[in-house]
């Protein structure tokens, strides 16, 4: 199994200014160094789970982009803040901060259900910092990436993934007075409706490649440039680098589709073709749908 290439582990750093020895912690995953702080009392057993947490999430952003997307990075627990609530800064060494609560007990974070808000905060590390308007590719393929790292990481069902899809996915679908993804700064467009741009960038990279390659491809082929948060380029470049890494055009096309567009995807056809539907409240996986094995694929280790 890949997981056997991860070299993980845990020490405790000396004394930061102003902190006791126990509110710090440091994490190795794929060779990158996490940074961890405690604000707050934690107690052991907070603290544990989210080290644990930290963890699982970092192998799985590891797994879906062969890497972990910066060397170093500083993550601040707020304890008794709103739990699962994070947001992401780019720096020389990227911060992210997170709200956890209280009511934890060690090996199993429940933090009003939002488990999926670090690796979430995770994703944006891969990405580099782009203009306000196109904050919707940054929120879009945190959204869309973050279940998928987690099935290949063996942490969710890809069933229950593409179950939210199907009811996620609508979401992001434009609304009277839509002026395309970047003009339209509202909750849905800017996740949804950026993760349906990454779906259907998924989809036709594959088919364009015969499954050779995903979305995954061109943003590793991104990280490579050195495209990270750490960095600021314009979104034309990170697309171009990204199909460059694919050899086929597929990103910089759809942005000229949809970034001005307020046209609605088919999303019902392309259930179809991918073999996901929903039958009361079970979500069933077509293999003989037309493009099963690119459904298939994007789940797949």
């Amino acid at each position: 199994m890949a997981h056997r290439a991860f070299l993980i582990g845990l020490f405790v750093l000396g004394l930061r200014p102003g902190l006791a020895a126990e509110d710090t912690a440091t994490l190795r995953v794929g060779g990158a160094v996490l940074d961890l702080r405690f604000v707050g009392d934690a107690g052991a057993d907070v603290r544990q789970a989210a080290l644990d947490w930290t963890t699982r999430a970092a192998k799985a952003v590891t797994v879906y982009y062969g890497q972990f997307p910066v060397p170093r990075v500083r993550i601040d627990f707020e304890v008794g803040r709103r739990p699962g609530s994070g947001r992401t800064w780019g720096e020389d060494v990227p911060h992210i901060r997170i709200g956890l609560g209280r009511n934890l007990a060690a090996g199993a974070l429940d933090v009003d259900g939002n488990d999926w808000v670090l690796t979430h905060e995770m994703v944006h590390l891969a990405l580099p910092s782009v203009e306000e308007e196109h904050h919707w590719i940054e929120e879009g393929l945190a959204t869309y990436i973050e279940p998928i790292a987690r099935v290949r990481a063996g942490e969710l069902p890809a069933a229950r993934v593409w179950g939210d899809m199907l009811e996620g996915m609508p979401k992001g679908e434009p609304q009277p007075g839509d002026r395309g993804l970047d003009r339209t700064p509202t909750w849905g467009r800017t996740y949804w409706g950026g993760a349906m741009f990454c779906l259907l960038a998924d989809v036709r990279i594959r088919e364009a490649t015969g499954n050779r390659a995903g979305l995954e491809t061109a943003l590793r082929g991104v990280l490579k440039a050195g495209g990270s948060i750490r960095v600021d380029w314009p979104l034309t470049r990170v697309l171009d680098l990204g199909d460059q890494a694919v050899g086929v055009a597929v990103l910089r096309p759809l942005y000229e589709q949809m970034h001005l567009d307020s046209n609605p995807v088919d999303l019902d056809g392309l259930w179809r073709r991918l073999g996901v539907a929903r039958h009361g409240r079970q979500v069933t996986l077509d293999d003989t749908a037309p493009l099963a094995a690119v459904r298939r694929s994007i789940m797949a280790p």
